[in-house]
């Protein structure tokens, strides 16, 4: 299963959201509304959505060109990619991109909810 976010423009240079991805607590702030805890661990984070299970994910790379972070949980193969283009100095463009490997009746009922996940990711990330 595919799913991608739309292009966004960040106000921050690249190097600025590499230093910002690396660090773990920092993805607090890119969580949506409906976030109801955060746990930071060791090289990744856990975190539950209300009506949601909660997802662990681990930071597998960061670079100028890319974030990656995939699942923590061998039940989930999963990976959630942003992938960045330094516009200029100041802005960097960013695009969101998820890959999971799910049988068809997951997939259905995960589809909804992680498009929702991956739009409301874009929408803070645009505001940081």
């Amino acid at each position: 299963m595919n799913l991608e976010g739309r292009k966004i423009v960040v106000n921050k240079s690249v190097n600025t959201l590499v230093e910002m991805l690396n660090k773990p607590e920092d993805y607090k702030n890119l969580m949506p509304d409906s976030l109801q805890n955060f746990e930071v661990r060791d090289n990744g984070f856990k975190f539950g959505l209300k009506g949601m299970p909660e997802i662990a994910l681990k930071i597998e790379e960061v670079s100028e060109k890319a974030v990656v972070l995939k699942s923590a949980s061998s039940s989930l193969d999963f990976e959630l990619k942003g992938a960045m283009n330094a516009l200029n100095e100041n802005q960097t463009e960013v695009q969101l991109f998820f890959e999971g490997k799910f049988n068809p009746f997951i997939k259905m009922m995960v589809e909804k909810p992680l498009q929702n996940f991956i739009n409301s990711l874009s929408d803070n990330l645009e505001k940081i």
